[in-house]
């Protein structure tokens, strides 16, 4: 049975074109379809700029930028295909996933010529070009190279206004990712010097019409909340900035995962549920 509430703008990810995913593309659609979902945004990562920012998992397989461009020259058209395969059941909208470091601005807008993607997300997953959530001993090292965590933040999120000035993605991705690793992030990001470089993106995320990503995969994890956190989200609310679901699904077990869920905490907080339909903003 078909629910207009079920969408997610941030996920999708398969183990055909994802190194740290699982299963085909699509049979995650398929899964998609049987929950009942009548929107769905496949966001699958970009290629890296350069070989230093090939993912360890990529590094583990031996690929190279090379084979990873052409992977993801693969994904848009296996996603174009499927869009039009099941256009009666699912509307299903091609998109990407990006990346902030060195180099980003152009090596994106490279690909969005190429590919012409339907939309774009807006990731920050790099301070000073090193990653710093795919692992624990990651942050830890970044939070060091930064001199403390509370700079991390401020960095983080002076990278983030960049992407977003830079790209202007319809959705801004998971927008406090920089507390995954800090079990103190909550007191954190109430520190002066980073609340008010919160309220500054999110005033450019409201002037500039984008979504913000209510990001589930910290349920997934067995998180008390998804990302975004409860403060950063009441101020999203009184600044009228939509949040959108997004399952951050890596397989298709995690397909629509805790979309359910996130629509009852956002109803309840008095978001609207009307989800606008992404667009690839110039």
């Amino acid at each position: 049975m078909k629910n207009q509430l079920l969408v997610s703008l941030h996920g999708g990810h398969s183990g055909e074109f994802c190194s740290h995913a699982k299963d085909h593309l699509e049979d995650i659609i398929l899964r998609y379809i049987d929950l009942g979902f009548t929107k769905v945004g496949i966001t699958e990562h970009i290629p890296p700029a350069h070989e230093d920012f090939i993912y360890p998992d990529e590094k583990m397989l031996g690929l190279t930028v090379e084979n990873l461009e052409k992977r993801f020259a693969a994904y848009f058209q296996k996603l174009r295909s499927l869009q039009k395969k099941y256009a009666s059941e699912i509307q299903i909208f091609a998109g990407m996933e990006t990346e902030t470091y060195a180099g980003y601005a152009a090596h994106i807008k490279t690909l969005i010529s190429r590919f012409n993607p339907d939309y774009i997300v807006g990731s920050v997953h790099h301070v000073n070009d090193i990653c710093f959530d795919y692992s624990r001993e990651d942050y830890d090292r970044v939070v060091a190279l930064c001199g403390s965590h509370e700079a991390l933040y401020e960095q983080y999120f002076d990278h983030q206004m960049d992407m977003i000035l830079t790209l202007k993605p319809f959705v801004v991705a998971h927008f406090d990712l920089v507390r995954i690793f800090d079990p103190e992030y909550e007191k954190r990001l109430l520190i002066p010097s980073i609340r008010e470089k919160i309220l500054r993106n999110l005033g450019l995320i409201k002037s500039l019409n984008l979504v913000l990503d209510f990001n589930l995969r910290p349920l997934k994890r067995g998180e008390k909340e998804p990302y975004i956190t409860t403060s950063i989200r009441k101020t999203a609310k009184e600044m009228g900035i939509p949040l959108v679901p997004g399952d951050d699904s890596h397989g298709v077990s995690e397909a629509g995962g805790h979309v359910e869920r996130a629509i009852t905490i956002l109803a309840s907080e008095g978001f609207g549920t009307d989800w606008p339909d992404p667009i690839l903003i110039t």
